[in-house]
């Protein structure tokens, strides 16, 4: 009975985290795509690219099936992306909407180091073809962008621009450029709140006419027909491409098409887990850096909004048991209380207590008495170790006896009802006695 109950509870436990424990949403990627060096520096034609700036990319890892269909912000779930230096933008031939760059633009002086937003497309249709972003890693198409492909800048350098090699990017950019395509082209693209109404001007950190270092917008969104990733089984959609030389942080929310119970639905995902409306799940992946601690749902110290295990964090293993010092199967170690499991003499929860509490087979015996307080009649449940009469004596708050009764021997009494009505309100004392063992409790008559 005792699994029963603990596997009743972990199943509900599971059910009211299902929301993030079945997400679509697997993974956000961030990528550092390349690290600029002070070659890349010399350009001045697309705007000076500070030495050390990081470009990343952000990817949208969902199950497989699911469709990507818009990114936003609103008022509950603002749409943030920030920096603690400002953001790069190609000032030549930098675009807001990746889907607007020609492939060849991308051979350009700094252009592929350019910060902008999509829903996968990272260039125009070229004949049959489509370009998209893919993580680098799994590339395998060889680069177009960097090095004997890239201009020089200029600066006219022989050797081309984004060729730094640095460590920490994996895989160079002049061996996979993170661009491949497909045959599929999304449509109805919209967009709201970065350009504007009436200019079609940018002056947000994804345009060049006032750098920046931060996005945020309750009124911004982005989508299209839907997006999956090149590969449909890692389903890894990138939106975003961003550049800075400080520490990159955002918190993004987005709308799948996925099915639910065989019917595409569109569910909306969110980076904060206050404010939730009907139809929002909060999911901690939607924002960065990620928050690290206990995620191991085995310790008290757990919280579905941790994405990574921080060392040391989960100190307390749940266990999972009575609470109740009143009971007889009482456990000091036990931190997670299932009242259903406290077992008193005649109330077990149709288990056999003589199993649950087996130090009651011994020469010692417990008592109950319920309601208390009480008004009316007050119930005595008394489970002995010895079969042998049992006496119980009530005292009022003096030492007065009021009441004594001796009943007939036995192991177990459950039920016996003792009058209260005709006593004063107040409290009262009640021995049992069985043997030469007495016990005590106080109960209160109102």
């Amino acid at each position: 009975m005792k699994k029963a109950v603990i596997f009743c509870l972990i199943q509900l436990c599971v059910l009211l985290n299902s929301n993030t424990l079945f997400s679509q949403i697997e993974n956000v990627i961030v990528e550092k795509y390349y690290v600029s060096d002070a070659n890349d520096f010399t350009d001045i034609s697309g705007g000076i690219v500070p030495i050390g700036s990081t470009t990343y990319r952000i990817y949208i890892d969902l199950a497989p099936g699911s469709i990507l269909t818009k990114i936003y912000g609103d008022a509950n779930h603002p749409f943030e992306i920030k920096s603690t230096e400002v953001f790069f933008n190609n000032i030549l031939d930098g675009q807001t909407f990746a889907k607007e760059f020609l492939k060849a633009r991308y051979t350009e002086n700094t252009v592929a180091l350019d910060s902008w937003l999509t829903i996968g497309q990272v260039a125009k249709k070229q004949g049959t073809k489509t370009y998209y972003g893919i993580l680098k890693g799994q590339d395998d198409d060889g680069s177009f962008v960097g090095g004997v492909n890239n201009d020089g800048g200029s600066a006219l350098i022989a050797t081309g621009l984004l060729v730094n090699n640095d460590p920490s990017c994996g895989i160079p950019l002049t061996t996979a450029d993170g661009i491949d395509t497909m045959t599929l082209t999304p449509t109805n693209w919209f967009d709201t709140g970065v350009l504007d109404f009436t200019t079609g001007n940018d002056s947000t950190i994804f345009g060049s006419l006032i750098p920046k270092k931060e996005f945020i917008s309750t009124t911004f969104s982005l989508s299209n027909s839907g997006m999956t990733g090149v590969n449909l089984d890692s389903n890894q959609i990138i939106i975003a491409q961003l550049t800075t030389q400080g520490e990159l942080s955002f918190k993004i929310n987005l709308e799948l098409e996925q099915l639910i119970n065989g019917v595409p639905t569109i569910v909306k995902y969110v980076a904060k887990d206050t404010l939730l409306l009907a139809g929002e799940i909060f999911n901690p992946y939607l924002a960065y850096p990620q928050s690290c601690g206990c995620n191991d749902p085995d310790f008290l110290e757990y919280s579905s909004s941790y994405v990574c295990y921080l060392e040391g964090s989960c100190q307390t293993p749940i266990k999972f048991g009575c609470m109740d010092s009143m009971a007889c199967n009482y456990d000091p170690e036990v931190n997670i209380n299932i009242e259903n499991l406290c077992c008193y003499p005649g109330k077990c929860n149709n288990r056999d207590i003589a199993v649950v509490c087996p130090e009651l087979r011994g020469d010692s015996f417990e008592f109950l008495v319920h309601p208390n307080p009480v008004n009316g009649s007050l119930y005595l449940d008394v489970y002995s170790g010895i079969f042998s009469p049992i006496t119980y004596t009530i005292y009022n708050t003096f030492g007065v006896k009021i009441l004594e009764k001796t009943l007939n021997p036995a192991l177990v009494i459950t039920g016996e009802a003792i009058e209260t009505s005709t006593m004063d309100n107040g409290l009262y004392h009640i021995q049992v006695e069985i043997g030469n063992m007495v016990s005590t409790q106080l109960f209160v008559k109102n």
